[in-house]
């Protein structure tokens, strides 16, 4: 199990970092072995510096973050190397993760180098072709290729086969499918699907609520980098507490009707974002003189807790 235990994450911004900007603010979740747990929100609420933590691309402020119980954050060297045969990541820009002068299957090679030294050229080529065909794609057809050569989705799918040749536990997926095109989204989808069936865990990053519905067994709420709902995807979608996540609901297009006008949705900067109290109460509806004060997360039920002073806590 991957555990965030009131994670913090402050940058200095302005002139001569005069000013603090509060990316993620005592953020705890965890994420259970075979579980895919969708973590969703507007731009700038803090979705991918969590990501970036958990991967080690940023230092955590305050908190801690630990796999199996033990403290991560502090990992250097080869504890480090160890940490990311477990644990890798993939990003919304699959180009950024390739270097354009290079072949986009150096990556296979480098992985081959620095994790399975000991394992012969052979052995290896048949090892690759494996993943390679597990993520859908054709060796033939995709390998000895510069990035400018595949699509999107191909190099996604060659970021994926990286984790499975690491053999990993846990993978952060950071709006994976939304560069890509609506038949290649749904294959990708499947396969993390797959994945999960084989025991490895993942972090789904997105601001689409209906991948998260799709694909999730349960989800967070992410608002000004708090966690304002969370509990098993089901109850979310379909017995949404916070005022947040019922605006979010609302907000998404539906097939079956035409667009209308929607008011009070808006977005707010995460710069403005409060450093006490509700981080929502200047768009809720409902805000009164309590918001002033911090809600923590309070569980409504088995499934299901929620940050607001409107909804009562579970009896006992």
């Amino acid at each position: 199990m991957l555990k965030l235990d009131r994670v913090t994450k402050v940058y200095r911004v302005g002139t001569f970092g005069g000013r603090e900007l509060r990316a993620v603010d005592d953020v705890s979740l965890q994420i259970p072995d075979s579980e895919v747990v969708a973590l969703i929100g507007e731009s700038g609420s803090g979705k991918s510096t969590i990501g970036k933590m958990i991967l080690h691309l940023t230092n955590t402020t305050t908190g801690a973050i630990s796999l199996d119980g033990v403290d991560v954050s502090g990992l250097r060297g080869p504890g480090l190397k160890d940490y990311y045969r477990k644990v890798q990541g993939v990003f919304q820009d699959p180009f950024s993760s390739y270097n354009p002068i290079f072949k986009a299957d150096r990556l296979f090679h480098i992985i081959h180098a620095e994790f399975y030294p000991r394992v012969d050229a052979g052995t290896w080529e048949r090892k690759l072709d494996g993943a390679l065909r597990d993520v859908g794609l054709n060796p033939e057809h995709v390998l000895n290729k510069f990035p400018h050569q595949l699509s999107g989705g191909q190099l996604q799918r060659f970021l994926i086969a990286r984790a499975l040749l690491l053999d990993i536990r846990f993978l952060v997926a950071d709006e994976i499918i939304s560069m890509l095109d609506a038949s290649t989204r749904i294959d990708v989808l499947n396969l993390l699907a797959e994945l999960r069936s084989r025991g490895l865990s993942v972090l789904f990053i997105t601001h689409d609520l209906s991948l998260a519905n799709y694909i999730s067994d349960r989800a967070a709420i992410l608002y000004r980098g708090r966690i304002v709902e969370v509990g098993t995807t089901a109850r979310i979608f379909t017995s949404a507490r916070h005022p947040y996540t019922q605006m979010l609901l609302q907000s998404v297009p539906r097939l079956d009707r035409k667009w209308e006008l929607q008011t009070g949705i808006e977005t707010t900067p995460l710069q403005a974002a409060f450093a006490s109290g509700c981080v929502y109460r200047d768009r809720c509806p409902l805000a009164y003189e309590q918001c002033s004060q911090k809600p923590e997360l309070r569980p409504v039920d088995a499934e299901h807790a929620v940050a607001c002073w409107k909804v009562p806590a579970a009896a006992g």
